[in-house]
């Protein structure tokens, strides 16, 4: 399975940090949020990853390099314009191999058996799987109904009229999709990935919830920021792979970025 994740977004929540600094570089225990990311991928099997790029793309690319330093193959699809959730994984089309692919937002903190996820997708011959969470304030990040035998009915109020009795839950960020959904979507057309899913899930497609229980946090805003900092210095999360990434190479990329 390829992966790929998402980078290519301004971070306007998080100004001024964001002002002169591309968010997935902002650092969260002193190593920055793409690179939790990258060691997320690669503690589980991953070898290459496509990144998409836009805003300060070239810093991302400098910081990270071909992605020898953590064990990876990184390869970079640039934006000129930035084509959103959908668009920039059609964009990258090219890189994969025609099989499913999981995507993970840059700014994403979380805890996750992903070889775990990649079996759920793989027995349950989904057309894609997204990871969901429960919330106090599902509301607030957009509700993912999910019915019987892990379907998802609806996404935002969109999708199947009637699907049954369901369970409220938030789309944290992370998915596994088959490319043929994105086949009816035009390169650089720009689009939010929920579009082909709620398609999906109208033609009867086999869109799937995966509950995570793990640490999970969108550092979205500033205060989200600060507690995600607050909560690497409480153990909450840890980086498996600190060791590795201060001695390969030579290079350290813990250290502040800002």
């Amino acid at each position: 399975m390829k992966a790929m994740i998402l980078a290519a977004g301004f971070g306007t929540r998080l100004r001024p940090l964001t002002d002169s600094v591309p968010k997935p570089l902002l650092p969260v225990g002193g190593v920055p949020l793409i690179v939790w990311n990258l060691l997320l991928l690669r503690r589980h099997g991953f070898r290459e990853v496509v990144i998409n790029l836009h805003y300060r793309g070239s810093m991302i690319e400098e910081a990270l390099g071909d992605g020898s330093q953590f064990g990876l193959r990184i390869i970079y699809s640039k934006e000129t314009t930035i084509l959103g959730t959908g668009g920039g994984i059609k964009q990258a089309e090219p890189y994969f191999d025609g099989g499913p692919v999981l995507v993970l937002n840059g700014d994403t903190l979380v805890e996750l058996d992903l070889d775990d996820l990649m079996a759920f997708h793989r027995d349950h011959q989904a057309a894609a799987t997204l990871v969901l969470r429960e919330d106090d304030d599902v509301s607030r990040w957009g509700v993912v109904e999910v019915g019987a035998e892990h379907r998802i009915v609806r996404i935002t109020g969109r999708g199947l009229d009637d699907g049954g009795p369901t369970m409220p839950r938030m789309f944290a960020g992370i998915h596994i999709l088959d490319l043929r959904l994105l086949k009816a979507v035009s390169r650089g057309a720009v689009l939010s990935i929920i579009d082909p899913y709620v398609a999906a899930i109208k033609r009867g497609e086999r869109v799937l919830g995966y509950d995570m229980h793990g640490y999970w946090s969108d550092v979205g805003t500033l205060q989200r920021y600060r507690q995600a900092e607050q909560d690497v210095a409480a153990g909450l999360i840890r980086l498996k792979d600190r060791q590795f990434i201060a001695t390969s190479s030579g290079t350290s990329l813990i250290s502040s970025t800002v």
